[in-house]
């Protein structure tokens, strides 16, 4: 009897351990017959993922998970292929909706069509106080349109415009092209100076329109600014461009208190859905109050780094070179602040929480603060430091990004928006320590590719065409620009995927399609994984999925 009984108990209990292992699990959403790239450490493909209350609950084969999971939802993806999420770690999210709301110069071939796109703005918007563009470029213009130092005038514009203040920003955001009206506003004549920027002059000392760098404020300054209801306006805007993109993480390279909490409010109020990494801008204000609030996460805000500006940009020769310009052998750039004080910034973010991110471009401004960085991390850390954009590193200082863990943010588009006239800048040797993805990311096996948008452009499809056939939108040059440092595509994709999500310290977070990640990811119609080069561009978003939610 006794053994019987036992027998007995022990045929129950294996019935209900089958009852149990057979029981099913709720979910919210049941992604089937899709080409899944993980991004996780094993880079490993799967088909199938299910997801409940915004986070991948498991990832594998749709035939387990099927039998595993009762889901509110289902989708058939007939084989598409799905990606983590893509994130943009260095961009300027609140300065692209500005830049929806202005005179769009991007692409403009001479300072005539410049003129013309300018008076269709105006037409289109004619109550407007000032006239303000973005995106000139007088590279891609005639050389006649650009007599004194290789810049525009204001000539044209006095001409088009004699009685409405007129603010163009070139397209790297250093260096602004303002009319008469404008300058006479700002009070700018040929004795006005600022630190760190430039009033360019004509023969005869008189301003000729263009600021470059720090000048620029003198005038920014004078310009009516957006109250919050345009700025939500604007964000808005943006949100609604980047989901079409498949970004579901950006970042703001350069924001104030206001602007920050005011995104952080329409992130609690369900308005803005996309997740972003916000800099904060250098200023006394913005550093007593965060070094006293200390960093701080929420489920769509990274608030842990501050935005510094040690040099400008190569195109409007502000970038800080450590021998003169090739092409304008009486200067070598400047620094937009001096050693000391951003020494002084970086010893009081060292005794922080913070981040530093530095923008960096020319060969002298990186090797100032990669030296300053070491000074102060001394050695391997995990403090997640980062150099903006590393255009032009020495060869005799890249391996301080492995001595001091810095990592590399870059922006891709800019190797191959700048090749046409870096070597110009730089000289034939020089030029080859330019846009070294690849030799950069080998320091410490990681990158972070970003666009530096509205700089160029928000697609971060072009940014893994660029990087990794190093060509631009025609597919020039055969066999890429300087192709020693392309980059593979399972590098590139980790690096706007989980390699950018580390950079922003959200990897615990996000930037892989993993258990417990939230469930941000996007459908492509092309696997850009095995797509040709060519078709690389010509990829498009099906889908953008935000925690759960489908957002485009």
């Amino acid at each position: 009897m006794r053994v019987r009984s036992s027998v007995s108990l022990a045929s129950a209990f294996a019935g209900l351990l089958l009852v149990g292992c057979q029981q099913r699990q709720s979910a919210d959403l049941l992604v089937t017959n899709a080409t899944v790239y993980t991004a996780d450490s094993a880079f490993s493909t799967a088909n199938a993922f299910v997801v409940k209350d915004g986070k991948f609950l498991a990832v594998g084969s749709a035939d387990e998970l099927t039998k595993q999971y009762d889901a509110d939802s289902t989708a058939d993806l007939g084989g598409q292929p799905v990606y983590p999420g893509f994130f943009d770690p260095h961009s300027h999210f609140m300065g692209l909706g500005q830049m929806l709301d202005q005179a769009d110069l991007v692409g403009a071939e001479s300072y005539t069509e410049v003129v013309q796109r300018l008076k269709a703005f105006g037409q289109k918007n004619p109550q407007a106080m000032w006239i303000i563009g973005r995106g000139w470029d007088q590279n891609d213009w005639p050389a006649t349109d650009s007599p004194v130092r290789g810049f525009p005038t204001k000539a044209l514009l006095d001409a088009a415009f004699p009685n409405i203040p007129v603010a163009l920003t070139r397209v790297d955001g250093h260096a602004l092209l303002v009319n008469s009206k404008a300058l006479r506003l700002a009070q700018i004549t040929g004795g006005s100076k600022l630190a760190g920027g430039e009033v360019v002059l004509d023969a005869q000392g008189q301003p000729t329109g263009v600021l470059v760098d720090n000048a620029m404020q003198m005038v920014r300054r004078v310009i009516p600014q957006p109250d919050d209801q345009d700025k939500e306006r604007m964000l808005l805007a943006a949100q609604k461009m980047c989901f079409s993109y498949g970004l579901t993480s950006v970042s703001d390279a350069g924001l104030n208190r206001n602007d920050i909490e005011l995104i952080e409010r329409l992130q609690k109020e369900g308005k803005l859905k996309i997740r972003d990494y916000a800099m904060i801008s250098l200023g006394l204000p913005n550093i007593d109050y965060y070094l006293k609030k200390g960093p701080y996460q929420t489920d769509r805000l990274t608030v842990r780094s501050f935005k510094l500006y040690a040099d400008g940009a190569l195109g409007s020769r502000g970038a800080c070179l450590r021998k003169p310009y090739s092409d304008r052998p009486e200067t070598t750039g400047f620094l937009l602040l001096s050693p000391t004080e951003l020494e002084r910034i970086l010893t009081q973010l060292a005794g922080s929480g913070f981040q530093a991110n530095t923008h960096c471009i020319g060969d002298s401004a990186n090797h100032l603060i990669l030296d300053l960085y070491g000074k102060l991390l001394k050695t391997k850390n995990d403090r997640r430091w980062r150099i903006e954009h590393a255009q032009v590193v020495s060869p005799d200082d890249v391996w301080k990004f492995n001595r001091y863990s810095v990592i590399p943010s870059v922006q891709p588009t800019h190797a191959t928006s700048d090749m046409y006239w870096a070597a110009e800048r730089l000289g034939s040797v020089r030029v080859k320590g330019a846009y070294a993805f690849k030799d950069l990311m080998k320091q410490n096996n990681v990158i972070a590719f970003g666009s530096d948008f509205p700089v160029e452009a928000v697609n971060p499809l072009f940014g893994f065409h660029s990087a990794t056939a190093r060509q631009d939108a025609k597919n020039f040059p055969a066999g890429g620009y300087q192709p020693e440092n392309a980059v593979d595509r399972q590098s590139a994709l980790l690096a706007m995927t989980r390699w950018a999500a580390y950079a922003n310290f959200e990897d615990h977070m996000r930037g892989s399609i993993a258990p417990g990640k939230q469930a941000d990811f996007v459908v492509l119609n092309k696997d850009i994984m095995k797509a040709p080069a060519p078709e690389l561009r010509q990829t498009k978003v099906l889908q953008t999925w935000v925690g759960g939610e489908r957002v485009f």
